[in-house]
């Protein structure tokens, strides 16, 4: 399943962003970059005045899977995993994350790939 929208993170100033003043946590098949909200770069129709969970997104690129099909399947897991973790967390509704694969990602066991997800949420205090 997708992410609800309150937990997604849109439009490309957001990404920026996130890129430019987020901390890494570095794992063997993943990156994640966690940041404080910039609620002022999110287009006025798309703030949510009550948001009370973290807003993720995931970046998969193609050097991890030539086909939509398997980059979509890890995608849909990723954020499966995600809107169980941490919807409705108020402790967490000032921060954004990017999850971003690394192209051996591929070869791991789905089981794998979201221990090794809670682990770098964990190192990122997202207990």
């Amino acid at each position: 399943m997708v992410l609800p929208k309150e937990m997604r993170i849109k439009g490309y100033k957001c990404f920026d962003y996130i890129h430019k003043s987020a901390r890494r946590y570095k794992g063997a098949s993943m990156i994640l970059k966690v940041t404080k909200a910039n609620n002022n770069l999110m287009r006025a129709n798309k703030i949510e005045s009550l948001v009370n969970s973290c807003r993720c997104a995931i970046s998969i690129s193609n050097k991890v899977s030539k086909k939509a099909v398997v980059r979509n399947r890890l995608r849909r897991i990723i954020h499966n995993h995600l809107k169980t973790k941490l919807f409705k967390e108020n402790r967490f509704s000032n921060y954004w994350a990017l999850i971003s694969l690394n192209p051996n990602s591929i070869n791991k066991n789905t089981n794998d790939l979201l221990k090794e997800c809670d682990k770098l949420f964990l190192e990122a205090g997202f207990s």
